[in-house]
């Protein structure tokens, strides 16, 4: 039986116990580029999308869970087997599904997102600090054709555990980047700038009509977030403004959708040029 597999683990100082909290507190990959990962749905398309997995917990009540899962799980793979109590102390979740998983992310750099500009426009997204928004623009950004995102200043992690979750699966395929120094931004702009990218920033009540913009070319498209928006200081370096039209009343619309409506229309561009 797959179960058979499972190491049983009681105390909270076991090193990979450890280790799994502290990639939940972290929610950033670790040196050697793992981070923690839980929920049955999530774990599925981490395997789906080919990533290496370090270690896999299971909480005592949902070995059911484990029967579904280990079967597609490398027999190399450590799989631990925890009392419910310690593994609900384990994860961050408020109700957890009872897996959780240390797997390899892809690590990607600037140049990979700009290499691949002929997939779709490149989304820079500064200082959006909701999780669920971030994850719904990774996800369109994968859905309608997008070269990478950027997260710049001030954005929540790509790999908070509410942010994975969001973008059911994306994360785990898709080129995203880290700039969230001010010199890490500078860079970026300065490599864009280089490689012939027009700069577009979104705004909710000022700059051209979404649909009368050109993205065809090779554009960045930044978002802001849902409160202020971009800073001054970057709408003075972008080359247009775009806004999504909309009912009067509506004072504008969240980042995650706007940033989602923004990729959809760049890939009905594309299709129409084609």
């Amino acid at each position: 039986m797959a179960r058979q597999r499972l190491r049983r683990i009681e105390g909270r100082h076991n090193a990979l116990v450890k280790e799994l909290r502290q990639a939940f507190a972290w929610a950033e990959p670790s040196a050697e580029g793992f981070c923690a990962v839980e929920g049955v749905r999530i774990l599925e398309e981490a395997i789906r999308s080919g990533l290496k997995f370090h270690a896999v917990f299971f909480r005592e009540s949902a070995q059911n869970v484990a029967e579904r899962l280990l079967p597609q799980i490398g027999t190399h793979v450590e799989t631990l087997l925890l009392p419910d109590k310690l593994f609900n102390a384990s994860v961050p979740s408020e109700a957890p599904q009872g897996v959780a998983a240390l797997v390899q992310v892809k690590q990607f750099s600037t140049e990979d997102v700009l290499q691949r500009l002929q997939v779709g426009p490149i989304v820079v997204v500064v200082g959006l600090q909701d999780p669920g928004n971030l994850g719904t623009i990774l996800r369109s950004a994968e859905a309608f054709g997008s070269a990478g995102v950027v997260l710049g200043q001030g954005t929540v992690s790509a790999f908070n555990s509410k942010v994975i979750r969001a973008s059911a699966g994306s994360i785990f395929r898709f080129p995203v980047v880290m700039a969230k120094s001010a010199g890490g931004m500078e860079k970026i702009f300065a490599a864009m700038r280089s490689a012939g990218v027009r700069l577009i920033a979104t705004s909710s009540h000022k700059g051209a009509a979404l649909d009368q913009a050109n993205l065809t070319r090779p554009v960045a498209i930044f978002v802001g977030s849902e409160g202020s928006g971009l800073s001054r200081d970057l709408l003075a370096q972008v080359d247009e403004l775009v806004t999504i039209p909309h009912a009067a009343q509506v004072e504008s619309l969240n980042a995650g959708v706007a940033g989602s409506l923004v990729l959809y229309e760049a890939a009905r561009q594309r299709r129409s040029a084609s």
